[in-house]
Order: structure tokens, then C-alpha cells, then sequence
């Protein structure tokens, strides 16, 4: 099964799943312990755990230094901390990370791109600690791009490509059948 149905776990999808890891129906695995779906070596799903883990860590630094800028180092002059709620989708996301959802880490590949231009503009308008924090957040929005890119990636390779041998008829050529006659 290929598509947006192999990246669904089966318990989901009413098939059953070809991966070594997946759990039998006596004992079901935890949401964050599902395996990923389709056929993977083990070393690609070790380098897909790693990936998860390298995004879950910076999405956190990202929640992370969101609060911590805009509550207790640097927040705006006169301002009552309402900054600190820009962090709320990237809350959102981590759930979806940890069950593996595909869907999940192609919209936060989306979504960061707004904090990398709030550090961008930040960087170059404010000054002092400000500053320096928002160059943080850029280099942690570019790192959390990567890794997400990364892991659509690791997790995309296990889907077939597009069969192309079903379009083109077999034993025959192009040519019309009335040049045979």
C-alpha cells in the first residue's frame, strides 16, 4: 500500500504492517512507542528514531527559548509577556512528533519558517540581549527545518514509486495495430 495510507498505523488502516517491530494485537504498543509503518532496515529506523529525537529536542528549545525570551530575559518594553503565546503551535506539535506522525512534521516545516523571520527581523532591529536571542532562534528554526526534512526523507524511501508499468501496455510497441495488417 503506498501513499498516505503507509504512513498510518495499522490499527488505523485495518492492515496489517510489514515491519519487523510492529507489536502483536496482544499486547498493544503505547501511542509514543507505534512503530513506523513499511518496510525499514534497521538501520534506517535507527536513523529515523534520530531524527524524531533531534526534532522533538529542538522544537523544545524552540518552545524553550520562546518563553524564556518573552517572559524573563528580554521582554519588550512595557509589555505584559502575551509574546510567550507565539510558542502555542509548537506545543501542538509535539505530540504528533512522538507518535511519528508524517503529517505533523511536514506542517512544522512549514510553521518554522515564521519564527526564522521573526529572528531575521529581530536580529536586525533590536539590540543587546534581544538580539543575540533572536539570532538563537533563527540557527534553532534552520536546525529544526533540517531535521524535519531529514525525517520526511528517512520516512518517504519505504514508499514504491509511482508504477509506471502499468500505463504502458506489454509486448506491444507504439505503433498502431493497422500497420500489422
Amino acid at each position: 500500500m503506498g501513499g498516505y495510507h503507509a504512513t498510518l498505523p495499522a490499527r488505523l488502516t485495518g492492515t496489517t504492517m510489514t515491519d519487523h517491530t510492529a507489536s502483536s494485537p496482544a499486547s498493544p504498543a503505547s501511542p509514543v512507542d507505534e512503530p513506523v509503518a513499511g518496510v525499514h532496515s534497521p538501520e534506517r529506523l535507527r536513523h529515523i528514531g534520530l531524527a524524531r529525537c533531534v526534532t522533538v529536542l529542538l522544537t523544545g528549545a524552540l518552545i524553550t527559548l520562546g518563553l524564556a525570551w518573552e517572559l524573563w530575559l528580554a521582554p519588550l518594553p512595557g509589555g505584559t509577556g502575551a509574546l510567550a503565546l507565539k510558542v502555542l503551535p509548537l506545543t501542538l506539535a509535539i505530540t504528533g512528533l512522538l507518535r511519528h506522525r508524517l503529517y505533523t512534521y511536514r506542517w512544522l516545516s512549514l510553521l518554522v519558517w515564521l519564527y526564522f523571520t521573526e529572528g531575521v527581523v529581530r536580529a536586525t532591529g533590536d539590540a543587546g540581549w534581544s538580539q543575540g536571542l533572536a539570532m538563537l532562534e533563527t540557527a534553532l528554526s534552520v536546525l529544526l527545518f533540517a531535521a524535519c526534512a531529514v525525517y520526511v526523507r528517512l520516512r518517504l524511501k519505504v514508499l514504491p514509486p509511482k508504477a509506471r508499468a502499468a500505463r504502458k501496455p506489454e509486448g506491444r510497441d507504439h505503433r498502431s495495430q493497422h500497420d500489422t495488417a
